[in-house]
Parts: structure tokens; sequence; C-alpha cells
């Protein structure tokens, strides 16, 4: 008890020391939900940041080849079916995004990035690649399908085309994908083997002159031919296990530190041009050669069905194997198709994820392909081929 200020006694209540343990409890819980929110951006933002050196392919496109095909309008035909070119979504994952694709994507496939790049590869060459190999690919199926119907067509060989470039390697701060080696220190370089040949005897350590034409590859798959320049760079020593890959050169006695193709020049008897707009890869192959095919030979090859089809192809017509086809077969059957062509390798991998309405056929060649759509009801007329050219 204590007095005011009139000198009246005043009460005061004691304040206790003890507060209960549920008005405790209803002050913290803001703070702990909020420090826990914290905690969860934070993971959040480390796992998005976190890679994990795994791909996602993930079910893409089924779009009608047609639509990237032109000919001649001349030579050109209306079609009665639709041939279908499919694809697959490829991306790099993050620890977050694995997470994501691995317990919520049923459709999706998670692959080791050694696996997609090959042990050299670096991330970075990938989608270069991927459209220097759907360029190669429109070259070879023009070849497939203009030969098929009965045109001559010519190739030659015409440098060593640099398809990847090692890290590190002397070549990676003097050439980039898509460039072409026509010459060693003068001596001509007309293919893989020519240039080993070029640079076999040379010393590790001392410089070389390289003619290299600076060519380049669009997103839609046109390669583009550029000037010739003059390069010099310093030669390394070849890796232990390094091979001449069959050229007869014996071991290499120098390295540049590139993974070289031999650049292929086609004179095409027909003008043809393919733009797949940021589609990269050769698996394009086999349903590009169909389309121009049906094209040029009277617009009946499906027989009106719509028909998708997977798989590399060379000028032979000879059909490769290919990657991504459980995620292709549900592209294409989301698309519409009734047939799917594949390559043998990938048949048990395409019935994984196909429906009664999708008839699934593994074939290695294009005649195969074309012998089941006729069987299907489609045809192939070498009237609407000119005379000159018909089988």
């Amino acid at each position: 008890m204590t007095t005011n200020a009139a000198g009246e006694a005043e009460v005061i209540p004691r304040r206790s020391s003890h507060v209960a343990p549920g008005r405790v409890r209803r002050r913290r819980w803001p703070i702990v939900l909020t420090v826990l929110a914290a905690l969860l951006v934070v993971a959040t933002v480390i796992l998005g940041h976190w890679n994990v050196n795994d791909y996602a392919i993930s079910p893409g496109d089924a779009s009608p080849v047609a639509s990237f095909i032109k000919v001649p309008p001349e030579l050109d035909h209306r079609l009665s079916g639709r041939i279908l070119l499919t694809d697959v979504f490829v991306k790099p994952l993050t620890a977050l995004t694995y997470l994501e694709e691995r317990y919520f994507s049923s459709d999706s496939q998670i692959v080791p990035s050694v696996e997609l790049l090959g042990p050299s590869t670096p991330p970075d060459q990938l989608a270069p690649q991927g459209f220097l190999e759907m360029s190669q690919a429109q070259a070879q199926a023009k070849a497939a399908a203009l030969t098929h119907l009965g045109y001559t067509v010519k190739e030659q060989d015409a440098g060593a085309l640099v398809f990847g470039i090692a890290p590190g390697s002397p070549a990676s701060h003097v050439l980039k994908v898509s460039q072409v080696i026509t010459a060693v220190n003068g001596i001509p370089v007309t293919g893989v083997c020519s240039l080993l040949t070029a640079l076999h005897g040379l010393t590790p350590g001392t410089s070389a002159t390289l003619s290299v034409e600076k060519s380049s590859v669009k997103q839609s798959g046109a390669f583009v031919n550029g000037p010739i320049v003059q390069r010099s760079i310093t030669l390394g020593a070849p890796p232990r296990g390094l091979t001449d890959g069959g050229c007869g050169q014996g071991t290499p006695t120098a390295y540049l530190g590139i993974d070289p193709n031999t650049q292929q020049s086609w004179t095409f008897p027909v003008t043809i041009t393919v733009n797949t707009v940021d589609i990269g890869g050769p698996s394009a192959g086999l349903s590009m050669t169909l389309g121009i095919i049906d094209k040029l030979a009277g617009g009946h090859l499906t027989g009106g069905r719509t028909v998708a089809a997977t798989g590399t192809i060379d000028a032979s017509g000879a059909v490769g194997d290919v990657g991504g086809v459980p995620q292709k077969t549900i592209a294409v059957e989301r698309a519409g198709a009734t047939v799917f062509f594949v390559p043998p390798q990938e048949y048990k991998a395409a019935l994984s994820k196909d429906t009664p309405q999708l008839h699934v056929y593994a074939v290695s060649t294009l005649d195969q392909a074309l012998a089941i759509l006729k069987r299907l009801g489609g045809t192939l007329s070498s009237s609407h081929v000119p005379a000159q050219a018909a089988p």
C-alpha cells in the first residue's frame, strides 16, 4: 500500500512473476512461423541454384513436318494426311527441379549429363551441337528422299568439321563448333583422316597454321558458309589412349582437342529448304525424308492417316537409333497419330507408352517404312516426278 499526492491510501496490485504458458505460445508462434518461412525461402533459393549434373527429358511437340519443308511450287502437291516430326524437351536440372521431375512428373526421364553429353562435351556446346546435327539430318533427308525418287545427288568431302571442343584444349580459344578446317600448314584437309595425316609428325608445343572456314549454323538448322581465315594454334600433347580412329596413321603425335566430323558438300537437283526453328538433334531424319517424298510424289503417301516417325537417316536410307522415344510416343499420341515408325532398338521403349489407337512399327530402312505405308493404303506415284528423274 502507498499514498497518492492527496494523502489518500492507494492499493497497487502486485505483478505476478508467472505468465500463463498458453500466452507464451500464442506470442511465440508468429515468430516461429516467420523463421520457418525464411528458412524455406533460403532452402528454395539454394536448391534452385545447385546444379546436379542431370537432365530431364520430357514429351515435346509433334508437328506436321510439311510445315517445315518447302519444295518448288511446280513440284509441290496437296497432302491427304499428316506426317509428324516429334521432339522432346531437354533441360538441365537443379536440386529443386530434380525433386519436381523425380516425384511429380511421371512422363519425364532423368538422365545423367555424361549420358547426354558424353565424357568430354561441356554443357554450353549442347545447343550448338544439336543445331549442327539437325543441319546434317536435313541434308541427309534431302539426299535420301531425292535418291529414292530417282534423282542424282552429288556429294563430296569438304573438310574437317568441328563438332566438339574439349575444355582447356589448344582449340578451345581458337575454334568454334560448326567451323571447318580445310588445311593444316597449307596441306589440304578434306575429312577426318586427312586432318590426322596433316597433323601426324608435328610436335607438341610447336605452332601450326590452320585454314578455317568461319561457318555457322542457325537455329533453323541452316548451315551458313563463311570466309576462310588463317588461325595459328599451339599444338598440345595427345592424351593417353588417344587413337587415330582407324585412319591408319598410328598413335597421334599432336593434339588439337576437337571432335571432328567429315564435312559433306551436297549438290541437289531440286531446291528444297527445311526450316526447323529451335529443334536440335538428328532424330527427325526419317520424318523429314518421308515429308519430302510425300510432297514431291503425289501427296498420298499416308493414305489419309496421321503418321509419326523418329530415327536418324543417311543418304542410303538407313534408319538409326535415337533417344527419348517413350516421351516422343506420348507426344505423338497426344497429336492424334495412329502410326509411329521407330528404329528397331527403340521398339520396346515405344510400346511401353503406346495405346491401342497407336500402332508402332520398327523400321531400319526407308524402304521398310514406305512398304508399310503402302500396305496401309498409301501410294507413291512416280508420275508426279519429272520424267528424267523417275525411277
